[in-house]
């Protein structure tokens, strides 16, 4: 049975930055073809493209994720019965919660003490470690507990209310969820099977991180001491990146089930989650040392393609390092490695007829004519055309 496999190859040309830092501060590299170039971990990546959501779609289409996974379901208890108290609606989310995952959710200890001696309310109950839930798990978990109120642990030793809970966490899932997954340690059967895979970024050539010796004023110095108020370093990079993300549509499709609001059927739930995820990957940017950088660039070209079989990453064309003797910068040779090595891999493994979609920027992403994609004019219409031609897709399989 033939599947359907997005996959995203992202050029982009990022100035001095640190986007993303190591344990000591410098912008992460790895060794690829021997020399070491800059590197954007994928989760950086991720977390930038979720953040991305917020502006691309609903919220009840987006989930969230947190340790204070009690006061966050309290607070919709309270919304829907305000003649509970904040401190009964913390216990009725913590068990609720706890039936549902599986996951202990409890005050911490070291907080409950220092709100004793501070004559502080006690904190809220936290989960062991982050739990994601989307919004509609989180209102279904609320009117359980609501529904429970009486006496919450009677109620949840009931199988079929556990069973309840179980359910409610996991159906409905949202748009994020679905995409990156989510791993529940104490209950594996609630887990959810990532539809996303993303690689680390990492640039087309060789790299060598610098520092910047920077010093800060003191505004208040009188005028014979001159000296500065703090002095420090920061370490930074430039480069050319290659990033790639591939989406398993039909791993996306089962994650969501019939959709994210009530009644949606048919394709469009998951039409709008390609859409949302192709259009927040390709200009998202992760936000480490943004205000020292303003490294604000978007991509230099994006190319997507519709598979059948497999994703297929075309890192390949990179493994020579770029090079840059001319001084004309890295992204024309990019272009000319990434489309002659990409019209190769699909030569020898038969899949030049996969459907291809190109936007570009500038004379110097010309060769990218070369892969044979239907070039649009703009990154929302080639969205559009991705998101149409999956419906299409799915709705020949329905």
């Amino acid at each position: 049975m033939n599947r359907t496999i997005i996959d995203l190859h992202v050029l982009q040309t990022v100035p001095p930055s640190n986007l993303n830092r190591d344990d000591t501060g410098s912008p992460k590299t790895a060794v690829y073809g021997g020399v070491r170039r800059a590197r954007v971990s994928s989760q950086a990546w991720k977390r930038a493209t979720r953040e991305s959501f917020q502006n691309l779609l609903d919220p009840q289409e987006l989930g969230t994720r947190t340790k204070r996974v009690a006061e966050f379901v309290a607070k919709r208890i309270v919304e829907m019965d305000p003649g509970i108290e904040r401190p009964q609606a913390w216990e009725l989310a913590a068990q609720t919660v706890q039936a549902a995952t599986g996951a202990k959710v409890e005050a911490i200890e070291r907080k409950v003490k220092a709100a004793k001696k501070a004559g502080e309310p006690a904190p809220a109950p936290e989960s062991g470690y982050l739990m994601f839930l989307s919004a509609r798990q989180r209102d279904g978990l609320a009117a359980l507990a609501v529904e429970g109120r009486d006496d919450i642990k009677a109620f949840l030793k009931d199988k079929e209310n556990k069973a309840r809970a179980k359910s409610i966490a996991n159906t409905g899932h949202s748009v994020d969820i679905a995409l990156f997954g989510r791993m529940v340690a104490d209950g594996a059967d609630i887990n959810v099977d990532a539809a996303t895979q993303v690689a680390h970024a990492i640039s087309v050539h060789e790299v060598d991180s610098e520092s910047d010796y920077y010093t800060a004023v003191d505004d208040e110095n009188p005028e014979e001491e001159t000296g500065a108020g703090m002095i420090g370093t920061v370490d930074f990079n430039s480069a050319t990146l290659y990033r790639y993300a591939a989406v398993d549509v039909d791993r996306l499709a089962e994650n969501l089930g019939q959709g994210i609001k009530e009644g949606a059927t048919g394709t469009e739930p998951v039409r709008r989650a390609v859409e949302a995820f192709v259009s927040g990957f390709a200009t998202s940017m992760p936000s480490g040392k943004v205000n020292t950088f303003g490294n604000h660039t978007l991509p230099d070209a994006v190319v997507v393609t519709l598979r059948d079989a497999r994703p297929v990453s075309f890192v390949g064309a990179f493994e020579k390092p770029v090079d840059s003797d001319t001084g004309e910068g890295f992204v024309e040779g990019a272009c000319q490695a990434l489309a002659a090595y990409a019209a190769e891999v699909e030569r020898v493994y038969g899949s030049a007829d996969a459907p291809t979609w190109a936007v570009r920027v500038g004379e110097r992403t010309a060769p990218l004519a070369d892969l044979g994609a239907q070039e649009v004019s703009s990154l929302k219409d080639l969205v559009a055309e991705v998101g149409a031609a999956v419906s299409q897709r799915l709705g020949r399989g329905a």
